[in-house]
């Protein structure tokens, strides 16, 4: 008896990932099943109840500017909002939001449920139905075929997890929660490459216990922004965070147990994540540091919980304990959940095509974790690729890759699928190298276009973008025209320590100046505002045009040379080990990364300029 009916498009596995490649699908017209061991841990926060953060929240602001749904889930359940990196330049500045950790799953499970495309099947997927090197669908461990035309894989850390915390060791993709274990083995048979990784995640804490008077508060911000571009509300009130720190006492019980880590003892055999170790860790790799910070979160509106970012731990419970009762604020402490360790498995990202499709089986694609990355945002940014680009490779349409100078959303595939990765990837904005082109404020004047050309969004919404940039030029240039006499701005030019003018100048020039605010021009300047648009988010994407004028402009030529590369496409069936003039090294990596472009060719490591040059050659022949 046949059960389900034939899918397009099967998605395995319902994390951040998950849920944006099912919802971008349907969105697209493809009939969805999303298969999770779980059903009630659907986008499920099991580390840090918080989105966004340094270049992640640019992430979440492209996603949605693309029609995702992180942006607007984070918006809805949102406790608390702050920009963070205002003291720096607007291309570091990066939205996060504290969440209510219940709300965002729940919202993302109603949102999913509503969907009459997608249909929501609780079960593990033990192996994929592959036929002539296409997938044709998958088996599950309840003895199921269901059959499809695309299967996206985001099976997080329950790929052979193993969890640890101290002596104890156990089976697992979260605490409490059964792993995926035949999964790996049936596509390693398949040829694919896998490898094993390590996160980890701290303790949690009833919240009562904390003596929150001796701890630093961290509020939100006195405007509170939002993540999605579309009409979601502000917050009114918000949850403020906390800061504590480790001392040497704590340090002392860490070091006097850190045999007992099996991070230390070598039971954990995988890489774990260079930028957010555990707690024992950070005092090994970091010992002549007196204390460490510690970020208190709390889970929600409605719960005690809290979420002790900084104290991730694979110690044994006693020693988390020990360490933790020694923390200023946390002497009466109780702990509702440990902090532990995870080993997964993952398959080198090498192994896909820059659409995220694997190169051995046409129509199954990667996303997320499977893929070696850490971080919920840089797991939906995948998602949301493999669903648009399973989608287009089904009706035959034209690969959508963003560029590095679009988005990071194409700086993060592209470092996955050419350099690789042997640790957690996590997304900086060291790693963009146009990170004032690619900043928070513009994402969806940069991917407006290639999103409605998608059908990624409708018209009525790329007609709000359009509006936005005629809004912001119009504003730029009756400030150009604007003129401003001295004895009009020098109280507020001495008020601020700014050199005082001596004749009029014009507006446009004055703003340049690092400490001058259009904010508190327009203050100053009732008349003005009678001309211009004072949005919030118009004003402060107005000013950073008019202040970083020219480096945006120098970046954008820089870019425009370096994507000339891009655009020289190259055939997959190229044979790189018949080209003798490249060198030895080069006729191996391209062979296996299969680059889809010189430009990507040109960013693989060991490939020389002169191989390049030599590529060039070829393709002209």
């Amino acid at each position: 008896m046949k059960i389900f009916k034939n899918y397009d498009i099967i998605v395995v596995g319902a994390g951040h990932a998950g849920c944006e490649a099912a919802s971008i699908a349907s969105k697209l017209g493809n009939t969805v099943l999303l298969i999770t061991l779980n059903a009630k841990t659907i986008a499920e926060m099991s580390c840090n109840p918080s989105i966004g953060g340094i270049a992640k929240g640019q992430i979440v602001r492209e996603i949605d500017a693309m029609g995702g749904m992180m942006g607007i889930i984070t918006d809805k359940s949102m406790i608390q909002f702050r920009m963070l990196n205002r003291s720096k330049g607007p291309a570091m500045w990066s939205p996060r939001a504290q969440c209510d950790r219940n709300l965002y799953s729940n919202y993302w499970k109603l949102y999913l449920e509503n969907d009459s495309n997608i249909h929501v099947w609780q079960d593990n997927v033990i192996d994929i139905i592959v036929e002539d090197n296409q997938v044709k669908g998958v088996k599950t461990e309840l003895g199921l075929d269901i059959f499809c035309k695309s299967v996206i894989l985001t099976n997080g850390t329950f790929l052979n997890g193993k969890i640890f915390i101290g002596e104890t060791s156990l089976s697992g993709g979260r605490l409490g929660e059964h792993s995926s274990n035949n999964l790996t083995n049936n596509l390693t048979k398949l040829g694919f490459e896998s490898k094993r990784m390590k996160t980890g995640t701290p303790v949690r804490i009833d919240g009562t216990t904390i003596d929150y008077s001796v701890l630093e508060e961290q509020k939100g911000d006195d405007i509170p922004g939002k993540f999605s571009f579309t009409a979601t509300s502000h917050l009114d009130t918000q949850r403020s965070c906390y800061l504590a720190y480790t001392n040497d006492k704590v340090h002392e019980i860490l070091k006097d147990n850190i045999d007992r880590s099996p991070l230390f003892s070598g039971k954990i055999v995988g890489v774990g994540p260079r930028y957010c170790p555990s707690i024992e860790d950070k005092i090994y790799r970091f010992a002549d540091k007196e204390r460490h910070q510690l970020f208190v979160e709390p889970d929600g509106w409605d719960t005690h919980e809290v979420y002790l970012n900084g104290f991730s731990s694979s110690l044994p419970i006693d020693v988390q304990y020990s360490a933790l009762k020694e923390v200023k604020g946390f002497e009466n402490a109780i702990i509702i959940k440990p902090g532990y360790a995870i080993e997964y498995d993952y398959f080198p990202p090498q192994q896909l095509s820059s659409t995220l499709e694997t190169q051995l089986i046409s129509n199954l694609f990667f996303a997320g974790q499977i893929n070696g990355t850490t971080g919920y945002e840089e797991a939906a940014a995948q998602g949301f690729m493999a669903g648009v680009n399973a989608n287009n490779k089904l009706k035959q349409l034209e690969a959508l890759i963003l560029k590095r100078n679009e988005s990071y959303i194409g700086v993060l595939i592209d470092d996955l699928v050419t350099k690789g990765t042997d640790e957690p990837y996590r997304m900086f904005t060291s790693r963009a190298e146009y990170r004032i082109l690619l900043r928070q404020d513009n994402a969806d004047t940069r991917l407006g276009k290639i999103a409605y050309n998608n059908k990624m969004i409708d018209e009525e919404r790329f007609n709000l973008v359009i509006e936005k940039e005629k809004i912001i030029a119009n504003n730029i240039s009756i400030i150009k025209k604007y003129s401003i006499f001295p004895e009009q701005i020098n109280d507020y030019l001495e008020k601020i320590q700014s050199s005082l003018l001596i004749q009029k100048v014009k507006l446009f020039n004055l703003l340049l100046r690092p400490e001058v605010s259009l904010k508190n021009i327009i203050t100053e300047f009732s008349e003005l505002s009678n001309e211009i648009n004072t949005q919030n988010d118009i004003i402060e994407e107005t000013e950073i045009m008019i202040k970083y004028e020219s480096y945006i402009q120098k970046e954008h030529e820089i870019a425009e040379k370096m994507t000339k590369l891009d655009n020289i496409k190259l055939n997959a069936n190229i044979n790189y080990t018949s080209i003798n003039s490249l060198s030895i090294e080069a006729r191996q990596k391209l062979q296996k990364i299969k680059p889809s472009n010189v430009g990507q060719a040109s960013r693989i490591s060991g490939i020389s300029p002169s191989d390049i040059s030599v590529l060039l050659i070829y393709i002209n022949k």
